[in-house]
């Protein structure tokens, strides 16, 4: 099915194919005729699939048959967790309109930054914002923008809006908010918080359900790696350089860890960046954009890049820390084999964590092998023979609790068993 099958105008038909995209995804078949059609839309697809242009081409195009205010009074929010989201959605929107007689104004405010220029930016008017919900309540506060004339709300990754615990910001924000509005809802994944907020709000909604069969598959390549923790950083290390990965994604848990494996992998002559929340907005675009420009090999992430970073031909992810959840591992993954394009991604697991990642292959319905690569095989594998495993390095199972850790003689049986 062609774009031009869908309701687009020739002008939007012509800015999609100059981005690359001749055919539309099944979220945009199914997607674009109801929001132009002015229906509320209940969207679930996976990474990758092209919800944005689902959703900006159809109000793109409904803007420009409506009137214009003068001075101009925002219409249409598109609400986002994170900032990079915000970039990117804008980005869109952008290169979607710079070809339309009317371009509309886009106005992008998220917080890490001052205030005072997307203050500035707002004299005059715009037609849409897109924003995170903390800094949008910022600028209402400021009375730099009103909600009044909003005639479309989408809620862009609105499981992850939940999620990073948005939840008194958005009621905040849908009280300002006219009861008259098309409401779109867009997503990987609905979770119970997030049907029952639609419900709330939707109006006769069209559900969009795109199951993984339905779409084609991106080609992403999954390897599981058995390694011990403390070699992951030297396995890193030898998989970039041994296959000469031009950039890579690496995921770990928590900021620590980022600025920690960055720092090892720059020591080892590999540009390397964190990319995290605690990082000025600045700092963060600075990352990505070396890291698109491909001045930066490699980025050591925390999950805040797992959600709307759009890296173009980026061959490799690697979760050096497993995901929390089946969910975060698909978002993950995402980041690469997009538009088209393959990828790899590669999950580093320990004796202790087999646990888990065998609850993520079961959730992603995976069968892959625990490979072992000579020279990193670890001391603490599943399945070793006893004389290979340190009684010293076993988990304590009873979790450490006080007045349950074995003595020194039941040190000693358990070792002499072992023996």
């Amino acid at each position: 099915m062609p774009f031009s099958s869908l309701g687009l105008s020739p002008a939007l038909r012509d800015a999609i194919r100059a981005q690359g995209f001749s055919t539309p995804t099944t979220i945009q078949q199914l997607a674009i005729p109801s929001v132009l059609q002015g229906r509320d839309v209940l969207g679930c697809a996976q990474t990758g699939s092209g919800k944005t242009l689902a959703f900006v081409a159809p109000l793109l195009q409904t803007l420009q048959s409506a009137p214009r205010a003068t001075p101009r009074r925002a219409s249409t929010l598109i609400l986002v967790p994170t900032r990079e989201l915000a970039a990117q959605v804008g980005e869109t929107i952008g290169k979607l309109a710079a070809g339309l007689v009317r371009p509309p104004k886009v106005s992008i405010v998220f917080g890490g930054v001052s205030v005072n220029p997307q203050m500035m930016g707002l004299r005059g008017g715009t037609d849409i914002v897109v924003a995170t919900p903390g800094r949008l309540l910022d600028l209402l506060d400021h009375n730099a923008l009103s909600l009044s004339d909003v005639r479309a709300l989408v809620l862009d990754e609105a499981d992850r809006l939940l999620d990073l615990g948005f939840s008194d910001e958005l009621a905040r924000i849908l009280a300002l908010l006219p009861v008259q509005r098309q409401n779109l809802f867009f997503s990987a994944t609905f979770p119970p918080a997030v049907q029952a907020l639609a419900q709330d709000l939707l109006q006769d909604p069209v559900r969009i359900d795109v199951l993984p069969a339905q779409q084609s598959q991106p080609d992403i390549t999954q390897r599981a790696i058995a390694v011990d923790p403390s070699r992951r950083t030297q396995l890193l290390r030898h998989l970039i350089q041994d296959h000469k990965w031009s950039r890579v994604l690496v995921f770990v848990a928590t900021k620590h860890a980022a600025e920690i494996v960055a720092d090892k992998l720059r020591k080892a002559h590999i540009e390397a960046e964190p990319f995290h929340g605690v990082l000025s907005q600045g700092k963060r675009t600075q990352v990505l954009a070396d890291f698109k420009a491909e001045r930066v090999s490699v980025v050591v992430a925390t999950d805040l890049a797992g959600r709307g970073i759009d890296i173009e031909l980026l061959p490799v992810v690697v979760n050096y820390d497993l995901p929390r959840s089946a969910v975060d591992y698909t978002h993950r993954i995402g980041r690469t084999g997009r538009a088209g394009e393959s990828g790899l991604a590669v999950s580093f697991v320990s004796a202790d964590t087999q646990a888990h990642w065998r609850l993520i292959e079961k959730r992603q319905a995976l069968a892959l092998p625990l490979e072992l690569i000579k020279g990193f095989e670890p001391v603490q594998a599943s399945g070793a023979p006893a004389s290979a495993v340190n009684p010293a390095r076993l988990p304590d199972p009873t979790g450490g609790i006080k007045g349950k850790r074995p003595s020194k003689k039941d040190k000693l049986r358990a070792a002499t068993k072992l023996q």
